[in-house]
């Protein structure tokens, strides 16, 4: 395979520079300060917090500018804002300008859940072309002055009848955006089948800025094959690193055309899930009133990740299910003392797919949202006040 060192060059993201070009993808209740330290820890790229909803942001919801935070030493500081309307998406930009919240934003036109596109946002509203171009103008023209580049994720299309990919990458970089990131699916494909990496590269034929694929990347490997396929600038990592945050070390290393790869022992799984609860037990203890609240509330946020990160080792049901179940650091240390710390990394389980799978599924649309393409109205309703997902 040709070395990635000789197709790819740093990931330009406006004034950033981004070495490997890797991407964290945000993800909602994972993609936290804890996780995205934990993350950084083993490779570099851009790390995105979890996403921020643009109407809870500039009603300043404490819950929302409670999640905008970053670690100390995080650069660039990656934010990704959802929103639908164009005049609320400029005072949340402003917000995070002014502010200097962040370094870099991301605007969601990728989400494909029901409560979203059923309103019109979200991967649906790509098919409103003139409504589009005109968000994706406001935030670029409302964080310009500060130097801030905005980005743009987004899938396909609704469905295969409904493709938007090319005309919104276009019309994205027409209005300023510094990059487009595709995930090769649909709307309606949800997280099923099988990434059209063909789409991908379509894309990065078409535009002249920075593409980035997303899809269907479960190990390092996946990563120099979209790369070789598509021509991408870089790569976008979501549902892969569940559980394997070491993912991140593989990338760099891929990236950098050296052939070592991580399959870590049970004994060393335990090491990095003790480090991601404590981790997490920071982060909440930062924003707690009390230690004790902010341990309990750390654990309890690391029980999501227990089944991940013991995918496919054999380790017994009652001791899956006590782990999933700690309040304190001293019960988790109790608990991973208990694997076989000589269990080798489960083979089988390399390449195989991680969080959310689904069947395809009908996309819940506003009435009427078909019709016509160049209908700028702003959604009615559309707008979420509940930041993270």
């Amino acid at each position: 395979m040709t070395s990635p060192a000789a197709v790819l060059r740093p990931l330009t993201i406006g004034p950033h520079q981004v070495w490997p070009p890797v991407v964290l993808a945000p993800m909602a209740g994972i993609t936290n300060v804890g996780f995205r330290q934990l993350c950084r820890e083993q490779g570099g790229g851009i790390y995105v917090c979890e996403m921020i909803t643009t109407v809870a942001l500039v009603q300043r919801n404490p819950k929302t500018l409670r999640m905008i935070a970053f670690g100390a030493d995080e650069r660039p500081r990656s934010l990704q804002l959802y929103g639908t309307d164009p005049e609320i998406t400029a005072q949340a930009v402003r917000i995070v300008a002014e502010r200097d919240l962040a370094d870099h934003i991301d605007l969601n036109f990728g989400c494909p859940v029901p409560k979203v596109t059923r309103r019109g946002g979200g991967s649906a509203l790509p098919w409103r072309r003139r409504l589009f171009a005109r968000l994706v103008r406001a935030a670029v023209d409302a964080a310009s002055p500060a130097g801030v580049p905005v980005t743009v994720k987004m899938r396909k299309g609704i469905d295969d009848d409904h493709l938007t990919y090319v005309e919104a990458g276009l019309a994205a970089q027409d209005a300023g955006a510094a990059a487009v990131a595709l995930h090769g699916r649909t709307a309606a494909q949800r997280y099923s089948g099988t990434a059209d990496w063909d789409a991908i590269a379509t894309l990065k034929q078409a535009l002249d800025v920075p593409v980035l694929g997303n899809g269907d990347i479960w190990e390092a490997d996946d990563a120099l094959r979209m790369v070789a396929h598509t021509g991408v600038d870089g790569v976008v990592v979501g549902r892969g690193c569940l559980g394997r945050p070491w993912l991140f070390a593989d990338l760099q290393a891929a990236f950098e055309g050296r052939p070592e790869r991580r399959l870590p022992s049970l004994g060393e799984v335990a090491v990095t899930m003790r480090r991601h609860a404590e981790l997490l037990v920071d982060q909440f203890t930062a924003g707690s009133r009390t230690p004790a609240r902010g341990e309990r509330d750390g654990c309890t946020d690391f029980r999501k990740h227990v089944a991940w990160y013991l995918k496919g080792f054999p380790v017994g049901s009652e001791l899956r299910r006590d782990l999933a179940m700690i309040e304190s650091l001293a019960q988790l240390d109790d608990l991973l003392g208990k694997l076989d710390a000589a269990e080798p990394f489960p083979v089988a389980a390399l390449g195989q797919p991680r969080g959310r799978t689904n069947s395809p599924g009908k996309v819940f649309l506003p009435e009427g949202w078909l019709d016509s393409r160049d209908d700028d109205t702003v959604p009615e309703g559309a707008e979420l006040d509940d930041s993270g997902g």
